[in-house]
This record gives structure tokens, C-alpha cells and sequence, in this order.
């Protein structure tokens, strides 16, 4: 893939972010989430790339764009397959919250894990402890390895998680080796991220999210040197059904970050609402001001973009 590529996608995040941003506070995340996938949508079809969403709004018949299996961009080369959220932390944006992102992946075709929507266990941190964490281990023992590879006390260590019943034996097990926790209401791919972003002061996420969020955090870190782990979650039947349909067997299997994102990958977001590593979108007279991440695996190279937009048409008061 073109090195500019990556640059493109970041008009394609700035866009989304850009949209939704107007939504931030106003307690209609549906409406945000629209705004942010048609403007995705539009500025996808300008980019040179023969693109097919892998990961995306959900079935054909569930999202009238950016569903699985969509075609997108001009039909010039690279065969590319994509995987987005154009608004990841719907729920966060509505009310105003910290760190709600737009954000997409690119990887040759059969580069990503057609993971379907339902849970993932997941754990990731940054490059400082790649090679130390075990999925099938307690929270407390991956915690103990990551302080050594860091060189630095447990106590010192601040662990992610999404703020749900489900993990309040995670959560037990972290406070009784003396991590600090930040709980998140929502959207568990900006502080993956920010595990591999030096000075974010987050160093692990854990827990059980959405599995194609899993795989857009999983390349982020693939082009960051972080490490991550990943296994699905099945609730239901219907559920292993759907993963069998999309070519998964092994039901138990423990996915890799490589695995999960394979190839030369691109990785571009940008923030909506501030967070822990992109501060959000800010609107002023006559104009906007965002910052966005873009990374590639091939290069190993994560730019951080601050982008001024100017609007053409004047505030009425």
C-alpha cells in the first residue's frame, strides 16, 4: 500500500469526528452515529483503494452504509479490506464524556479477522511489555509480570476496564495486588491505544468488549509494538453459528494482535471528545480544530495530526 495512503485516512477520521462532534452533550446517540458513518461513508469513496468492509456497521440488512461486505472507495488498486467505527463510544458522545474517537484500519485483503459482533476477552498493553501477558492467567499475575518488564512497582500501574457486573472479579483481583483502575462506561479501543502512548498513564486494558472493536485495537498496536490477546466470547448458539459462517472453527482459540490484523496495516482516529492520548474536537467562529493519530505496521511510524479546518460559511447569531 501507497505510504500516502495513510495520510488519506485521516481525512476520512477528521470527517467522521468532524460530523458527530456537533452531537457531543446532546443525548442522541443515534444521531451522532449517523452523522459520523455518512460522513465516513462519503469521504471513503474519494480515496484510491478497492476497498471491502470487514469490519463494520453490522449485516447488509442491519445498516444502510459501511455494512459487511460493502464495496467502498474509487475500485482503483489496492484490494484492500476495511475495518471501522466511524463513532467508537457512541453511548460517551451523547453525554458529553472523555474519549470517544472516529477511527479506521486498512489491511490487504484477508488481513483482518472477520470477527463477528458479539463479546471478546481481551487484554493489551504496549510495546514496555510486549511478550509478558497471558490471557488464561488472573489479572493480579499478568499485572505482576507487566511491573517487572516496566521496571517499576504494581502500585504504580493503571489498569483499563469497561465498568460492568461482569467484571467485578477482575476488578477484586486488580485491587488486591494494588493497581489503580480506571473504569470506562464505554468504547474500549481508545485506551488499548493508549497503552502503547507514551505519557497516556494507562498501561493495561482488560476485560471483555466487543469483538470488532478488539480488531480495530488490534491493529493499532500491531503498527505501536504493543502486544495484545484476544478470545471470542459466545452467548448464545446463534452466535457460534454466525462465527462458523464467517469461517471460525475454533471456538476457544486465543487470537494474537498479527492475527487479528495481518499484512501491512494502516490505522488512522480521530478524537471527539477529548481523551486519554487525542484531545477532542474543538468548534470556534469560522472553523474547527482536531487531532488525529495515523500509524502504519510496515514503518512503525505514528504520526500525531493537528489539523485547523476553515468552514466557508459565516455563524449566524
Amino acid at each position: 500500500m501507497d505510504r500516502n495512503l495513510a495520510l488519506e485516512l485521516v481525512r476520512v477520521t477528521e470527517a467522521a469526528a468532524l460530523a458527530c462532534g456537533r452531537w457531543v452533550g446532546k443525548g442522541d446517540k443515534m444521531s451522532a452515529d449517523e452523522a459520523a458513518t455518512e460522513a465516513m461513508r462519503r469521504t471513503l469513496d474519494s480515496i484510491g483503494i478497492d476497498g471491502t468492509v470487514v469490519i463494520g456497521e453490522g449485516e447488509m440488512d442491519e445498516a444502510p452504509m459501511l455494512y459487511i461486505g460493502e464495496k467502498v472507495g474509487t475500485g482503483q488498486p489496492p484490494e484492500v479490506d476495511i475495518a471501522v467505527d466511524p463513532l467508537e463510544g457512541t453511548n460517551i458522545c451523547a453525554k458529553g464524556l472523555p474519549g470517544s474517537i472516529a477511527t479506521i484500519a486498512l489491511a490487504p485483503k484477508g488481513g483482518f479477522l472477520h470477527a463477528p459482533d458479539m463479546y471478546m476477552e481481551k487484554i493489551a498493553v504496549g510495546p514496555s511489555a510486549r511478550g509478558v501477558i497471558d490471557i488464561h492467567d488472573s489479572p493480579s499475575a499478568n499485572l505482576k509480570r507487566i511491573a517487572e518488564a516496566k521496571g517499576c512497582r504494581i502500585e504504580d500501574l493503571t489498569v483499563v476496564t469497561l465498568d460492568r457486573p461482569r467484571h467485578d472479579r477482575i476488578i477484586e483481583d486488580i485491587r488486591k495486588v494494588g493497581a489503580r483502575i480506571h473504569l470506562i462506561s464505554d468504547g474500549d479501543v481508545a485506551p488499548a491505544i493508549a497503552t502503547a502512548v507514551e505519557g497516556s498513564g494507562i498501561d493495561m486494558l482488560i476485560g471483555i468488549g466487543g469483538a470488532p472493536e478488539g480488531v480495530l485495537a488490534a491493529a493499532a498496536l500491531k503498527c505501536m509494538g504493543g502486544d495484545m490477546q484476544g478470545r471470542l466470547v459466545f452467548m448464545t448458539q446463534e452466535e457460534r453459528d454466525r462465527a462458523r459462517d464467517m469461517g471460525i472453527t475454533d471456538f476457544d482459540r486465543v487470537y494474537s494482535a498479527e492475527e487479528m490484523a495481518g499484512g501491512d496495516v494502516v490505522f488512522a482516529a480521530t478524537g471527539v471528545t477529548s481523551g486519554d492520548f487525542l484531545r477532542g474536537v474543538r468548534y470556534y467562529a469560522g472553523g474547527a480544530e482536531t487531532e488525529s493519530i495515523v500509524m502504519r505496521s510496515k514503518s512503525r511510524t505514528v504520526r500525531f495530526i493537528r489539523s485547523l479546518h476553515y468552514f466557508d460559511h459565516k455563524p449566524v447569531y
